[in-house]
């Protein structure tokens, strides 16, 4: 606990809420919320960089890119309020990591256990792309939730969150074998403390849309992840 009786945990999430470290991002994030589209308006955005989401005892944690600008930057939770969300929660929820299939905004009643959403990027980046010095600035905060929740299975959303979960796992201490696992979808690596990293396609409308993704493809990676827990 610190201070303020909070665990670390949660001393990590305020942190992340609080910080300002990459100029760019929070003119965007803060920018977005000013001028949302039409089906937004009156709404008021969270703006704010997201902390991870999930049970605190989980044993996999699942590794997104970025909020999307209208989806948890809107609505202040990861995966939360866009199409994206809606396809990774209905797999969590036949897998039986979540009690409901629909994210659509917090205090709608989604629990999950046994899992913990978190992503690459905190905030909302323009065009969905980080520039390297961004990725580098937020990694300490996947590392942290790394080492305060030693998951088991590692479930990367796309080859971004794949080489962050990789790096990430390296500054922990916990680096994966030589030379560097590829991403693909179903790839799976294995690092010394026995912990398997799993790879998806991002559940993007670019994805989801083309056919790349599928919903029995990404219900795969969720009952893989069950299997290896």
């Amino acid at each position: 606990m610190d201070s303020h009786g909070r665990t670390p945990l949660a001393t990590l999430q305020a942190r992340v809420i609080a910080c300002r470290r990459c100029p760019r991002l929070v003119a965007h994030r803060e920018e977005v919320a000013r001028h949302p589209p039409r089906r937004f308006l009156g709404e008021r955005y969270w703006a704010r960089p997201l902390p991870g989401f999930g049970d605190a005892r989980a044993r996999l944690l699942v590794v997104g890119l970025a909020p999307a600008a209208h989806g948890g930057n809107r609505t202040g939770r990861m995966f939360t309020g866009d199409q994206s969300g809606l396809w990774l929660f209905r797999a969590l929820f036949e897998a039986g990591f979540a009690s409901q299939a629909e994210s659509v905004r917090r205090g709608d009643g989604l629990v999950l256990t046994g899992a913990y959403v978190s992503a690459a990027a905190r905030c909302a980046p323009p065009l969905n792309k980080l520039t390297p010095e961004e990725k580098e600035r937020c990694r300490p905060y996947l590392v942290e939730e790394m080492r305060i929740l030693a998951p088991r299975v590692l479930v990367a959303l796309g080859a971004i969150a794949w080489d962050a979960c990789l790096r990430a796992r390296a500054d922990a201490g916990l680096a994966h074998a030589s030379p560097k696992p590829r991403f693909g979808h179903l790839a799976e690596a294995r690092s010394a403390d026995g912990a398997v990293l799993l790879g998806s396609y991002h559940p993007s409308q670019q994805n989801t849309f083309t056919g790349k993704l599928t919903r029995g493809m990404l219900a795969a990676v969720f009952a893989r992840a069950r299997r290896l827990l």
